[in-house]
């Protein structure tokens, strides 16, 4: 015998960061509620986060901090729900929290304290969570009809808070984007973002050879730039200004991005102020930089001299090789190792106040299965909870 088909107002599919704040404002407001997820898990990413205490937010959020074919998108959503508003929240459930460095918020305990505000908030507000519910088919005439592993549901409002590709080994699909094509909607190509590079063949021996050396640099790319950490891995590189510079990368293949492994000297105007010291090149420089770095990346400059008695062109050389590196990349890690993705479902479909599909009323997209991309640092979260509370309050 077939169950029968439930009525609800809305159901949302997706229990991490945006769906659980779309839920829980939806039943806020008095909605039948159910939040459907494909997997065991609540909140997963949130748990995992932060070296799982949560980069929840970050105090500069600006729409400057988001990448989006269109740059105005985030604007109203994030005005709507700021990053104060959520750390309201947090302070009201009584988790605390410390500021790490560039405005990045993190629980003093555990990322569990946030999914355990979210779940209070949606048994409070009589939301129904599902887990391990696959959804099946969705289609409309006058209401969401929803087929599930669980059963069939109708609603008037389908909120899709499905993420996008990375991290697969989490469950990670591409549901969201198949639906919104499935509804007419246009997909922005996806791209891993916030990712490790790996480097061209020609430059990973060396990079092997330094793996493990970090240090503080400017990466740049075009003219967008970030002054934070770089790690060399036997790979290529990572560390957070390495992962910035990732999402703004049009594709990885043949890219270059530059290194300024001493961002706060200028090396070539330093060099030409002590040309005339008797050290090797080498003993000045490991003053400056990693001692590894200096005997690996240098070994094809002239050793043998000391500076008063190299030419004005070889010190000038040393000085590029620190100041303006330059790297060929082949690859990045990939989804499995990107923290989110660029791309997804184009904004142009979207209402910016509400996130409804204009379309098709009664469908919301938010988080990242939307084409709206944060920095490193508590964006992302950011984004999800403002996108999410958006939809969850005009459903």
């Amino acid at each position: 015998m077939m169950n029968p088909i439930e009525s609800m107002d809305v159901i949302v599919i997706g229990a991490g960061a945006a769906g659980l704040m779309a839920a829980h404002m939806a039943g806020a407001r008095g909605k039948r509620v159910i939040l459907v997820e494909h997997t065991d898990k609540i909140g997963e990413k949130i748990r995992i986060s932060g070296g799982g205490r949560c980069n929840f937010t970050n105090l500069g959020c600006t729409p400057a901090n988001f990448i989006s074919q269109n740059a105005h998108f985030a604007k109203s959503a994030l005005a709507g729900f700021t990053q104060h508003d959520f750390i309201k929240m947090v302070e009201a459930h009584a988790i605390p929290y410390h500021e790490k460095t560039l405005g990045q918020l993190f629980c003093d305990g555990s990322a569990k304290q946030i999914i355990s505000m979210f779940l209070g908030l949606c048994e409070k507000n009589h939301v129904q969570i599902k887990r391990n519910c696959t959804v099946i088919h969705v289609t409309k005439k006058d209401v969401f009809c929803v087929e599930t592993s669980a059963g069939t549901y109708t609603c008037n409002s389908l909120i899709v808070a499905t993420g996008g590709l990375s991290i697969p080994q989490m469950g990670a699909t591409d549901f969201g984007y198949t639906l919104a094509k499935q509804f007419g909607l246009k997909i922005v190509p996806t791209r891993p973002a916030l990712v490790p590079l790996t480097v061209a063949p020609d430059q990973k021996n060396l990079f092997a050879a330094l793996s493990g050396v970090s240090l503080t640099a400017e990466v740049s790319y075009g003219k967008t730039a970030f002054k934070e950490g770089i790690l060399f891995t036997h790979r290529g590189l990572s560390g957070p200004a390495i992962l910035q510079i990732s999402s703004y990368l049009p594709r990885f293949k043949g890219e270059q991005i530059k290194l300024d492994l001493l961002p706060h000297l200028d090396l070539r105007e330093q060099m030409m102020l002590d040309r005339l010291s008797k050290q090797m090149p080498a003993s000045y420089l490991k003053a400056h930089l990693p001692n590894r770095w200096v005997d690996h990346c240098l070994l094809q400059m002239a050793f043998e001299k000391s500076m008063t008695d190299m030419k004005k062109d070889q010190l000038l050389a040393i000085a590029a090789r620190v100041n303006d590196f330059t790297v060929t990349l082949e690859s990045s890690e990939g989804y499995a190792k990107a923290e989110v993705t660029v791309g997804g479902v184009d904004t142009r479909g979207l209402s910016s106040k509400t996130m409804e599909v204009l379309t098709v009323p009664g469908l919301f997209f938010v988080g990242e299965v939307v084409d709206v991309t944060g920095w490193l640092g508590g964006y992302n979260f950011q984004w999800a909870w403002s996108s999410g509370y958006a939809a969850g309050k005009a459903c």
